[in-house]
């Protein structure tokens, strides 16, 4: 008999429940229309609710996820204080600067910066702002200005075949041919010392203005003129106030006074049947067309448009009317850090800021991207003969700030399409 009482214990509790069950479900069919929306509504938000957490909750893992790995990333590459050196034929770009907002106008530094996401050695974050990788060039290079020789200072994950790796991502134009360690302070634009610049121009720049130009390649310079040349070139060495060598820089200011160090034109050479010469020039910094302004002149005066005396004239407080000299053929060949290699390159830590065992890349680069370009971009368009043409409308006796104005803006419209730096 005691047996039978959890049987029968068992047998009530199951009528109750199914009673209530029953009651339960005849109560929710007999709601209202609107109480069934409602308690569906509830029912959809709390599902709602749910998914939400879900998904925050596999977002946040991913994210907990690619901080571990960039936090892994950092581990394994520390970020060290390095320098690029660079080499890149300009043609096409619109300088060396990358400038945000502008993806229309294709920089050096654009290539550059993708290539480096793309490698691993930089954060995705770090190239919309290039601060963060402590970011620096040495020298800007204007739209269409070739360099051999470009450094960039920056902060970089030390990936291992570091090199090989940022050029798989860059065209073949942009090459990245050394790499140096420095210091954390190292600033490549401030610790620079000075800049050389090379300019490749067809001799026939230095030809008498009667010389008929239908037929270039059958010029060649004589070895006097050639002389003649660098006698005018080295006038420029040491420092002059170079206010009439630029675009808006009063005489007055100190700004405008530059140091050359060198300046001289090399033998010619021959390239597609036209002669052609190099042009080296040397200072602690250049304003903007200093240079071509300063080989502008020279020519000038070679060709007899201009008297000799207007060189040191230019130097002068008075306006005096300089040409600029077309953009192509300008090249950055190397950037120097006299200061810094002499207190740091003998500590045993770092490393002296020369690149004598890249030379060979850096002359193979030339040779197969800048040189050619520079001859094919002359012998197809005829900038260097088109700029001469303009000469006779320079006033090389004027002296009055109006006078200047005049020819500037004759020279600037000649010079459309050539106006890299």
């Amino acid at each position: 008999m005691f047996k039978s009482r959890p049987l029968l214990s068992a047998l009530v509790n199951h009528k109750l429940t199914s009673e209530i069950n029953s009651g339960l479900y005849q109560f929710f069919c007999t709601m209202s229309e609107g109480a069934k929306d409602e308690q569906t509504a509830k029912l959809l938000k709390r599902a709602n609710e749910e998914n939400e957490v879900s998904a925050e909750t596999v977002h946040a893992t991913k994210r907990i996820k690619t901080e571990g790995e960039h936090a892994e990333d950092e581990k394994k590459y520390p970020k060290k204080k390095v320098v690029l050196l660079m080499a890149y034929c300009g043609k096409g770009y619109y300088g060396m600067q990358r400038n945000p907002g502008t993806s229309q106008f294709r920089t050096i530094e654009d290539e550059l910066v993708t290539a480096l996401i793309k490698s691993g050695c930089i954060p995705e974050n770090h190239g919309d702002d290039m601060k963060k990788m402590s970011f620096q060039r040495c020298a800007r290079t204007d739209k269409g200005v070739s360099a051999a020789g470009q450094v960039v200072s920056l902060k970089v994950r030390l990936i291992e075949d570091i090199i090989e790796k940022i050029n798989e991502h860059l065209p073949q134009q942009i090459r990245v041919l050394g790499l140096k360690r420095v210091t954390q302070g190292f600033n490549s634009k401030n610790n620079c010392d000075a800049r050389t610049y090379s300019y490749m121009l067809p001799t026939v720049a230095f030809s008498p203005k009667d010389y008929d130009t239908g037929n270039i390649s059958a010029f060649r310079l004589e070895p006097e003129t050639l002389q003649k040349v660098n006698r005018l070139f080295a006038l420029y060495k040491g420092t002059h106030n170079f206010h009439n060598f630029t675009s808006q820089k009063a005489p007055s200011d100190p700004s405008a006074r530059r140091y050359i160090t060198e300046m001289s034109c090399g033998e010619p050479f021959i390239r597609s049947d036209t002669e052609f010469a190099v042009i080296t020039v040397r200072g602690q910094s250049f304003m903007l067309h200093q240079i071509r302004k300063m080989i502008g002149l020279v020519i000038a005066v070679i060709k007899g448009y201009a008297n000799e005396e207007v060189m040191e004239r230019s130097w002068g407080q008075e306006k005096v009317d300089v040409p600029k000299a077309p953009g192509l053929g300008l090249v950055l060949e190397r950037v120097h850090f006299d200061r810094y290699n002499k207190r740091f390159g003998g500590d045993g830590l770092h490393e002296v800021l020369e690149w004598d065992s890249e030379e060979e890349r850096i002359k193979a680069f030339k040779e197969a991207q800048i040189y050619p370009t520079i001859v094919e971009t002359e012998c197809q368009e005829g900038s260097m003969i088109s700029w001469m043409s303009t000469l006779p409308i320079h006033d090389f006796q004027a002296t009055s700030a109006k006078t200047l104005d005049d020819k500037d803006q004759k020279q600037d419209n000649a010079d459309e399409g050539n106006d890299s730096d």
